[in-house]
């Protein structure tokens, strides 16, 4: 059934490498290794370093083809899937990487780690390298990790007397959007994603599912997205972003609204613990020094943020796989925080991956208004309970079966299409509710 969905995608074609991008030039004895990555700044900076990589590994040319979220995840798992060789490193999450590497698609990458001197895979942080682990073994190696909290303008919330709570609720959110929300200055209470995509709108969606006391399915594998708490979770989303949010809320990506809170039309910012990265960058960011943050907002939860990671992994198919390695070990190590620091600015530092990071005494200082916060979002996502009742499934902002990819893209759909306002929320879950339980019934009477 999943590789059926995958191969129906329209998506997925496999010619052409739109965002390819070669830096230096293959020839004698050089072996060229094919990098796909998602698009954004962090990976962007790691572009910009090449050129120190190669200082130390001459006879390797890197070749990126870099895309956008949902195209990246779409044309890597078709490649990955259908046994393509057209990739030697793939970025992917903790999503894919345990159960690629249970269908063999991927490189046991401990032997190299455990041989590679100074690597240390053990200085990963240990819900981060569980999460990308499979019998014990890495498969795949975090460039960053993630949670999710909430990103707030300080002087605004100052300026209109408003005091954000240590621990915020849904509830106080919304009201605090209301107060805050201008459109006749152009200033938007929150920015939260709407585009389609099961790791665009779904991720914040899902921790807003989950405890409101929702989820996808129940201990029978009954799917649940039409149930009186999921229904209350969707309408809170879709109506909190319609009334209080950004201008085309239905398009808007993490992209989006990084650029509206940078730019200072925005109030709060609900999505990864990665937005510092951009919110705290004087080069892109107006608002440098006025954002606070707190831990994701909750309802019937204690906590609420989800727990992710870009990562790098080999696939079985390469037949660069040492060089492969080479590339892979050098941006996910130790040396390549403090190179990042000392290059492009500490506040460029991948941040969720290793524990010697946060020793940094320079990071520690340029990171100070959001090292802890992230910290605490990352130890306190639980993937094995993520929601308010006992599920079937592990996983936050997303239900870790291989079908969920081409299920919550098309649930995903359907919710943004109830944002912009072509359906009701109700017909919206209704549709979501028949894709979730066809897959549902496939797990019936299946061991957890």
């Amino acid at each position: 059934m999943f590789l059926t969905a995958l191969l129906v995608l329209p998506a997925l074609a496999l010619t052409g490498c739109a965002g390819a991008g070669a830096l230096g030039g293959g020839g004698a004895g050089v072996k060229t290794v094919t990098v796909a990555i998602v698009s954004n700044s962090q990976m962007q900076d790691a572009i910009d370093l090449v050129p120190e990589f190669e200082k130390t590994h001459p006879g390797v040319r890197l070749r990126f083809v870099s895309l956008s979220e949902n195209q990246a995840r779409a044309k890597i798992t078709a490649s990955v899937a259908t046994g393509g060789t057209e990739f030697d490193v793939v970025m992917i999450s903790n999503y894919e990487t345990p159960q690629w590497a249970s269908f063999g698609w991927l490189t046991d990458l401990q032997p190299y780690a455990d041989k590679t001197p100074g690597y240390d895979p053990q200085d990963f942080l240990p819900k981060v390298r569980d999460a990308l682990s499979y019998q014990g073994h890495l498969y795949s190696v975090p460039f960053y990790g993630e949670s999710s909290f909430l990103a707030y303008r300080k002087d605004l919330f100052a300026q209109a007397g408003l005091t954000m709570p240590d621990h915020p609720t849904w509830t106080q959110v919304r009201d605090f959007a209301a107060k805050l929300d201008n459109k006749q200055t152009g200033l938007a209470g929150i920015c939260l994603r709407g585009l389609p995509g099961w790791g665009e709108v779904m991720a914040p969606l899902d921790t807003v599912i989950n405890t409101f006391g929702g989820s996808w399915y129940n201990m029978n594998w009954d799917a649940q997205l039409n149930s009186p708490e999921t229904t209350a979770a969707v309408d809170f989303y879709v109506n909190l972003v319609r009334d209080y949010g950004e201008p085309g809320p239905a398009v808007s990506s993490f992209g989006e609204c990084a650029t509206l809170m940078g730019q200072g039309n925005v109030a709060m910012w609900y999505d990864a613990t990665s937005v510092v990265n951009a919110l705290e960058d004087p080069s892109q960011s107006k608002v440098v020094g006025k954002i606070g943050y707190v831990p994701a907002p909750v309802e019937k939860t204690e906590h609420s943020g989800w727990l992710y990671t870009w990562s790098l992994a080999i696939p079985k198919t390469s037949d660069n796989k040492d060089e492969a390695w080479d590339f892979l070990s050098w941006m996910t190590s130790k040396d390549y925080m403090h190179l990042v620091g000392t290059k492009l600015g500490w506040g460029h530092v991948p941040p969720g991956s290793r524990n010697s990071t946060y020793e940094i005494p320079e990071y520690r200082q340029a990171a100070a208004a959001y090292l802890q916060p992230t910290l605490d979002a990352m130890n306190n996502a639980d993937e094995e309970h993520p929601t308010a009742m006992p599920v079937p499934y592990t996983g936050i902002q997303f239900v870790s079966i291989p079908e969920f990819q081409d299920m919550g893209t098309r649930v995903s759909q359907q919710i943004s299409a109830a944002i912009a306002g072509q359906t009701s929320v109700a017909d919206a879950l209704k549709e979501s509710q028949k894709y979730a339980q066809t897959v549902g019934d496939t797990y019936k009477g299946a061991a957890k």
